[in-house]
């Protein structure tokens, strides 16, 4: 019996109809049906998606094989169970509403077998505003170390992986993770690989936000996540010992994940719960944030994770409700030194060094952070944003200052100062946000680029206070598409640019109508 290339997993709980495109988009692979295997472990779905599996196995008897099992309650168990099934070469995981480019797997394959490398990593794509970290993929490379590229920040287990390294060294996903499993199997493989490759030459991997948003990474909790965070990263200080290596990886984990258990949202939990969160990660800084993560981290997750560590619950909530309520706090400068005045800064109750509030090396990205106070789309050409920044020098300080859409840039950026701080409006054409798009859109952030200091700082804008969503529907050449300026998870301005599908429309014609559509 002929060992195929490559066996293509995939974990299903009720994607329908992404699911559909996503196993033609394997099937259609030019690695050709000859070389390819296909694991699809159904995990108790309550639509259609079990009968589509059958319906493909039926279709493609010999290439895919379907297990129906009950639910689980997360991606690690049926990841398990396909692969004490699958007999490729290679195994490449794909998420059931995800899909791949035509070449993909024969792309990754040949690369694996060309450079010897036990994981290969495909450039990644979003479809409808789905955020991909992208540093990994700025360039094809042979091999790429763990400890001194983006890598950590790109621990999804969208890759292709050696199966003999998989089984070597027992990979398997801890099944006790309904959220993240992926990222511990990753991180062993990258670790014990013996050559990581990168492919930058092809949109390999569309990952797909969903719609209506149902998968459990999108549901999960703040209780989930920290629970989450606490095992990603107790199984990298197992894995890897102290030092510089671990810290490159649990950078990523401070930053991402436990950075987010304190975004502003921090501030609409019940009590209790915003008290274990910050029990979580206390304990978490006081096993593992080490000086080196700290000083990589930015100003804002930097002041929280202290008051965390070092604060009460109230000191805590203090410093997130200035970000979220009052923007920037007043500097304090002493002579070259800069600190940012939150609240906690040389409070002798706590005792936390100035370190932690410390922005000198950074006071170009600290002058550019901007607090928006209007969006308003002028017509179907142009964006207009209004920002203020506290500082009537800001003029004086900034040699120059753009608002970038991504890396769109402002057709104009005024500045008018006046007593109590700096007012900043910027046109951003809006003919220019539709280039350069993925298939499923883009998400533009809204930052401020200012040179000053002889560096240059960049940061993103605040979103409106009492932020409501604008859109307008801009045509190029013959396809609609559907400019949104809204916040984000963390409060920052942006703008989605989406085509108008079919699907989308059915989408938002479900979300208005009530059930019945009656």
């Amino acid at each position: 019996m002929t060992v195929p290339d490559v066996t293509v997993v995939t974990a299903v709980y009720n994607t329908m109809p992404y699911l559909t495109r996503c196993l033609t988009s394997v099937l259609e692979q030019t690695i050709g049906l000859d070389r390819l295997e296909v694991v699809a472990v159904d995990d108790g779905s309550t639509d259609s998606s079990g009968r589509e599996l059958d319906r493909f196995a039926k279709a493609y008897p010999g290439t895919v094989k379907v297990v129906h099992q009950q639910n689980s309650g997360g991606p690690a168990n049926p990841s398990n169970r396909a692969l004490e099934i699958a007999t490729g070469r290679y195994v490449f995981f794909i998420g059931s509403d995800d899909y791949l480019g035509p070449e993909a797997l024969e792309r990754l394959v040949a690369a694996a077998d060309r450079h010897d490398a036990d994981v290969v990593l495909g450039r990644m794509v979003g479809v409808n505003s789905r955020y991909i970290h992208q540093a990994i993929f700025e360039s094809t490379q042979t091999d790429v170390d763990l400890f001194t590229s983006p890598l950590p920040f790109s621990l999804s287990n969208t890759k292709l992986f050696r199966r003999d390294l998989i089984e070597r060294h027992k990979l398997r996903y801890p099944e006790d993770m309904p959220v993240g499993s992926d990222q511990p199997f990753t991180i062993e493989a990258c670790y014990r690989a013996r050559r990581v490759s990168v492919l930058a030459d092809y949109d390999y991997y569309f990952a797909v936000r969903r719609f209506n948003a149902h998968n459990i990474t999108y549901k999960s909790r703040h209780l989930e996540r920290l629970h989450c965070a606490e095992s990603i990263m107790n199984f990298v200080g197992g894995l890897i010992e102290a030092g510089p290596r671990r810290d490159a990886v649990l950078l990523r984990h401070f930053a991402w994940e436990v950075a987010r258990l304190l975004e502003n949202d921090f501030l609409g939990l019940d009590r209790p719960t915003q008290a274990s969160v910050q029990a979580g990660v206390r304990t978490l800084a006081e096993r593992y944030l080490t000086d080196t993560i700290r000083d990589q981290l930015g100003i804002e997750p930097r002041v929280r994770l202290a008051l965390a560590w070092h604060g009460e619950l109230d000191d805590l909530l203090a410093v997130i409700r200035q970000d979220a309520d009052h923007g920037n706090p007043s500097t304090v400068v002493e002579g070259d030194r800069w600190y940012a005045d939150y609240p906690g800064f040389r409070d002798p109750r706590l005792g936390i060094p100035d370190h932690w509030f410390e922005i000198t090396g950074n006071a170009a990205e600290w002058i550019a952070r901007l607090d928006t106070v209007q969006v308003a789309f002028e017509g179907s050409r142009t964006l207009l944003v209004t920002a203020r920044s506290p500082r009537p020098d800001l003029p004086h300080l900034a040699s120059a200052l753009k608002i970038m859409a991504g890396e769109v840039p402002a057709e104009t950026t005024e500045l008018v100062p006046d007593i109590t701080g700096t007012t900043i409006r910027a046109r951003i054409l809006l003919p220019a946000l539709l280039t350069d798009l993925a298939p499923g859109g883009k998400l533009r952030l809204i930052q401020a680029r200012i040179d000053a200091f002889g560096t240059t700082g960049t940061a993103p804008l605040r979103g409106p206070r009492r932020a409501v969503p604008q859109r307008v529907v801009v045509r190029r050449g013959a396809r609609l598409h559907v400019l949104t300026a809204t916040i984000n998870h963390k409060g920052q301005l942006i703008v989605a640019v989406a085509p108008v599908t079919p699907r989308r429309v059915m989408a938002r014609l479900r979300r208005r109508l009530p059930l019945g559509g009656k």
